[in-house]
């Protein structure tokens, strides 16, 4: 029988391995458990830290007996419970065993063996109640132990068996690396290091035969996004070049405040590749208040210059709404066109969003399709059937991690000739999620903040420590007010229909704002705004605010990117341990965007050595989002960096990690670079080609869409 990485496993290991490897660890294949690595090694003679063990935790440790013995219990002393001690110099471990009676002959005092079972603990003392275990045994004379993520069902060794059959029978494997990619930085080829990483001799070994195969999931990954640029350079679009004495030019003429370098640098990017006649695909991130809205605003306004139109896609209504007024506002009068007041030359600004009202809504879809509409902000409706342009030139999309890639390609692929995309955020990413989640866009940072912008003083008011901290909070949003200011309360959640939380020290939205209306903030106008209300009550809310007619806005997430309001210096975030450190960035910079500085308190009632803490600590000490965004990802789970719910995406980095490996990633790409840009379909490597495919048609290309 000739076995190979597709080979199902119950034809290598039999029906009963397979069936547990399968239910316990997903393994199906021989190619799945020969990259089921193993997660750690253990040295021979090298024993486990029995004192950094966690109660509760599934554990595989190497250690030493001490002593062993029997006793008798039940009817007679028929039945038989075996107490084992191990140590170790940081402590001991009480190993229970039940009926087992001749483990007397098996784990003699100095026998070392492998044990695995869950931490527990009986009157004060660390055990593994009946755990199973592995002696050593013949694994003394290659010096290291392979120790593999295992379950109840299915011990380390039970895999390191499985694999070790695999590895004696499977027949020639595929080598997806290039010949001159894996000498050029010492890799061994694939059959040696599947042996290395599985069967090692020594330490220095496994360690360069993981060293390959982290290399080769970079490199596998990086090749799909090289492939997707080359192809997409060679898409046609429509070429925008700027017009002089357009409308771009005359908006660039009228601004009261001077674009800063990094702005001018971006326009300058942007406006060169319009003019080309393959689509733009480009991220923009950018800090809170670094003038993202400007600087895409220039480019839709280049585009409707060149008899083409821009559609703003928003993630929310209150975004939408937002954007919609801050450009008609820029605008002047160059968004009034055939209105009384507007410009000869002027365009039209339309907004159209779902729950707008049948006359709206088809005044907007009529300029859409007529082209009198040149830039069209919307939601979700901006994809929906029946919505269409007369000629669609540029998409830019904000926050695009909120949207999907069918809602996407809704848009960007309803036309034969492609449509330019800017994609924009305010999250700032750090290099090894930009070369991997966004790897197939091309990227611009804007770091610097326009002139005018104020520092935002951050600080952590801990409830559970200092309850009285938080009376003065509320105090102090009474003197900003008195000053003429207006400050964000934000939630964590509505209240209406949520389930109470016993353990949150704050109200949902509704309950705050009727105890701070009956309570410290009597004496001032309180709104509300949360994602549940009707589109019209929202943007009578966000009007009022804007215009100064509320002082306070109590409100949830929806005011976290996109809102504008110069006048507002203050907010207060309860509850902000629920909360990213990105996000708690983002909802920031909602204040301190006018003359005067602003002011954030993080109202939390964690632990105050507890995690929760530490991330708040971190937000109160830096005003860099990058820096931020470093942090998030070190304290978070590789998971969380990369979402869940690809789980195809998941299962092909199984040695890469986001977080840690950025000097293999940016190698890999530039290897993967070089690749494509000599042999775009890679006729002359067909091994890699079909591992690339396989990357492509798999579930894991709908998480490198989703990017």
């Amino acid at each position: 029988m000739r076995v190979g990485l597709d080979t199902p496993l119950q034809r290598v290991v039999g029906d009963a391995s397979a069936k547990k490897l399968a239910t316990a660890l997903d393994l199906w294949t021989v190619g799945d458990l020969l990259r089921h690595y193993p997660r750690r090694y253990q040295e021979i003679g090298e024993l486990t830290k029995l004192s950094r063990l966690v109660e509760g935790q599934h554990v595989t440790i190497m250690a030493k007996v001490v002593s062993l013995k029997n006793f008798p219990f039940g009817p007679g002393g028929r039945k038989t419970r075996t107490e084992v001690l191990v140590a170790d110099e940081s402590g001991e471990l009480s190993l229970t065993f039940f009926n087992q009676r001749w483990l007397t002959r098996t784990l003699t005092p100095d026998t070392v063996g492998l044990f695995s079972g869950v931490v527990g603990s009986f009157r004060g003392r660390r055990q593994l109640t009946h755990p199973a275990f592995d002696p050593v045994g013949d694994r003394l004379g290659r010096g290291v132990v392979p120790i593999y993520r295992a379950s109840a069902k299915v011990s380390s060794w039970d895999v390191e068996k499985c694999v070790a059959i695999c590895l004696d029978v499977v027949g020639d494997l595929p080598e997806t690396l290039p010949g001159d990619v894996r000498s050029a930085r010492g890799y061994p080829p694939v059959a040696e290091a599947f042996q290395s990483v599985h069967r090692p001799w020594s330490m220095k070994e496994a360690m360069a035969a993981q060293a390959r195969f982290r290399f080769e999931e970079a490199f596998l990954l990086q090749t799909v996004l090289a492939r997707r640029r080359h192809a997409a350079a060679g898409t046609r679009a429509v070429a925008r070049p700027p017009r002089p004495g357009g409308l771009r030019e005359r908006f660039v003429e009228r601004l009261p405040f001077a674009l800063t370098a990094g702005q001018q640098e971006v326009v300058a990017t942007l406006a060169a590749e319009l003019a080309r006649e393959h689509p733009m695909h480009r991220l923009l991130q950018g800090e809170v208040g670094s003038g993202k809205t400007i600087v895409a605003l220039l480019a839709m306004l280049q585009v409707v210059d060149a008899g083409g139109q821009a559609a703003l896609l928003a993630p929310t209504e209150v975004l939408a709404a937002q954007h919609h007024r801050t450009i008609e506002k820029l605008l002047g009068d160059l968004a009034r066109s055939g209105m009384l007041g507007g410009d000869p030359d002027a365009t039209r600004v339309r907004l159209l969003t779902g729950s707008m009202g049948v006359k709206a809504r088809q005044e907007a879809l009529l300029d859409m399709v007529s082209g009198a509409a040149g830039i069209v902000v919307g939601t979700h409706a901006l994809i929906q059937d029946g919505v269409d342009f007369a000629e669609l030139g540029l998409v830019v999309i904000d926050e695009q991690h909120r949207f999907g890639v069918e809602q996407r390609a809704a848009l960007v692929d309803r036309s034969e000739t492609r449509p330019h995309v800017l994609v924009m955020t305010a999250t700032p990413i750090p290099r090894t999620v930009a070369m991997t989640v966004f790897g197939d866009l091309d990227m611009s940072t804007l770091r610097e903040l326009p002139a005018g912008r104020q520092p935002i003083q951050t600080s952590v008011v801990p409830v559970a420590d200092r309850p009285a901290w938080l009376d003065r909070a509320w105090e102090r949003v009474g003197e900003e007010v008195a000053r003429g200011r207006q400050v964000y309360v934000v939630a964590s959640r509505i209240g209406e229909g949520d389930e109470p939380d016993p353990e949150s020290p704050t109200r949902g939205l509704l309950e705050l704002h009727e105890e701070l209306a009956g309570g410290p903030l009597a004496d001032l106008r309180l709104g509300v705004l949360h994602g549940r209300m009707a589109a019209d009550d929202k943007e009578t809310v966000m009007t009022a605010f804007a215009d100064g007619e509320i002082d306070v806005l109590v409100a949830t997430t929806v005011v976290e990117v996109g809102v504008d309001v110069p006048n507002a210096t203050m907010m207060v975030i309860m509850d902000a341990d629920r909360f990213g450190m990105s996000q708690l960035h983002q909802l920031r910079g909602r204040v301190g965007r006018g003359g005067e500085p602003g002011l954030c308190l993080l109202v939390t009632g964690a632990d105050a050595e507890s995690p929760a803490a530490e991330r708040l600590k971190a937000v109160a000490s830096t005003a860099d989002g990058f820096e931020l965004s470093r942090l998030d990802v070190s304290m978070r789970s590789e998971g969380d960096v990369l979402g869940t719910r690809q789980s195809g995406f998941r299962s092909s980095l199984r040695l890469l990690s986001v977080v840690r490996d950025e000097g293999v990633i940016a190698d890999a790409r530039t290897a993967a670079e070089r690749v494509v840009a000599d042999d775009p379909d890679l006729a002359a490597l067909p091994e890699l080609a079909r591992a690339v495919l396989a990357l492509e048609e798999s579930d894991r290309a709908e998480y490198l869409e989703r990017a």
